[in-house]
């Protein structure tokens, strides 16, 4: 009896001590995380069903963090992300980092729609105005809508909305500190769990209008990456590969039209062309740029039909590079880099200085003689003669040859009167020269 009692008490104790330990893990907070989406590059549709994606599954995550390094791209694109960031019930953090990053045009107005927006020191925000292709501002309508859409962002989050739309009609851009002292962002923060710190507590505004507070504090992140294939097509939109693209589809092309026959090189030339001009409409590119890379093109081939002191080679090189500098305006936050444009230069130089010169002039060669055409020609033995086979050489071509009139002397005259597959029957072309070893020469064999 009491060792039934005994037993009870311990069960009942460590159902007690059970009870105890699971309403303390109730009370303790669920350990938050945040998702970390990155905009690094064009904003082009593949990064944009990244974002959007990204955002859309965030789920019970305290909040999105989106960091930004970007020059712009694609408005439809730019669209599409913004829309999901004010469709997002979690709260969406953007935070134009690392340090020397920019948030320029497509850039600002994301930024601008996030309901937390921060900046690194040393990075900068603006330059909105819309361009088209070769660098020119477009209608003054679309800069004028270009504009509101700014605005309208601005006064949503409750930011200056007149400095905002200075993006837009004046290409205004500006530091960190200068856009948190005109109440452009929220926050300047140094790293990414300083911003999580300081953006606790926050209230914002998500989807259909609600308030909520950002809870970040000592949250987790949790990093969402592209999937390979999203990020090897968003890779090639990049100003680096834009130059190296346009100019090499250029020169393949080229090659295909003066030395005819390469289908390959005019395939790959046409794809690497149309790759870049879809980079050209997502980037800030210049008219100037593109006219210096296609004189530079130019001034090879010349170089190549004139051949002389390589004046035209240098002024091929000299285009090239120009064109590479000049090509996006800097303004936009975009520029080839000199490690891209001298390795082109170097390369293209020699190519052009010898592989295509070589090529050019197999153009001019004669083709190669048929059965039909080598009958009847005249050569002459080479080597140690015709005893009664050995070598000869017919227009400019060395073959296997046999006498069947008997020996021929090196350096005799012979003409070519029978093609057996690629060893031809020959016969010498005077008396003077005439075979030896007592054999006649055949009959109706001079002319």
């Amino acid at each position: 009896m009491i060792e039934r009692s005994r037993s009870a008490r311990t069960l009942v104790g460590a159902m007690l001590v059970v009870a105890g330990l699971a309403s303390m893990a109730s009370a303790q907070p669920a350990q938050t995380s945040v998702v970390h989406l990155s905009l690094e590059g064009v904003v082009d549709p593949f990064v944009a069903d990244y974002l959007r994606n990204g955002i859309e599954s965030a789920g019970d995550a305290a909040a999105v963090l989106l960091t930004i390094d970007t020059p712009g791209g694609l408005e439809s694109s730019m669209q599409e992300i913004i829309k999901a960031i004010e469709a997002s019930r979690t709260p969406v953090i953007c935070y134009v980092s690392p340090e020397g990053a920019r948030a320029a045009s497509a850039g600002a107005f994301i930024l601008m729609a996030c309901p937390v927006a921060a900046m690194a020191p040393a990075t900068n925000v603006g330059a909105s105005t819309p361009v088209g292709i070769g660098g020119v501002t477009l209608s003054r309508k679309i800069e004028e809508d270009a504009a509101a859409t700014m605005r309208k962002l601005a006064e949503q989050r409750g930011r200056n909305a007149e400095l905002a739309s200075r993006f837009v009609t004046e290409s205004k851009s500006i530091t960190a500190q200068e856009a948190l002292d005109g109440d452009i962002i929220d926050l300047i923060a140094n790293s990414e769990q300083e911003l999580l710190t300081r953006a606790d507590g926050m209230s914002v505004q998500v989807a259909d209008g609600a308030t909520v507070a950002v809870q970040t504090e000592g949250a987790s992140i949790r990093g969402v990456d592209m999937t390979p294939g999203v990020a090897f097509f968003h890779s090639l939109f990049d100003p680096n590969l834009a130059f190296i693209f346009f100019w090499l589809g250029l020169a393949l092309i080229v090659i295909e039209l003066i030395v005819p026959g390469h289908i390959f090189s005019g395939t790959v030339g046409t794809i690497l062309l149309l790759t870049s001009i879809v980079s050209f409409g997502l980037l800030p590119v210049r008219l100037l740029g593109i006219a210096l890379l296609v004189a530079s093109v130019v001034f090879f081939v010349v170089e190549l039909k004139v051949p002389g002191l390589g004046i035209w080679s240098v002024a091929g090189v000299v285009s090239l590079v120009l064109g590479g500098l000049f090509l996006f305006d800097p303004a936009g936050g975009v520029r080839v880099s000199p490690f891209a444009i001298t390795p082109v230069a170097v390369v293209m130089t020699l190519f052009f200085g010898f592989v295509v010169s070589k090529a050019f002039a197999l153009r001019h060669m004669p083709p190669p003689l048929g059965a039909h055409d080598v009958v009847g020609r005249e050569g002459i033995v080479l080597r140690s003669g015709l005893d009664p086979e050995g070598v000869v050489r017919v227009a400019a071509e060395e073959w296997r040859a046999v006498s069947p009139g008997g020996s021929i002397s090196a350096g005799t005259k012979v003409r070519v009167t029978r093609l057996d597959g690629l060893v031809l029957t020959v016969e010498p072309l005077d008396h003077e020269h005439a075979p030896t070893g007592g054999a006649a020469p055949a009959q109706g064999g001079n002319t």
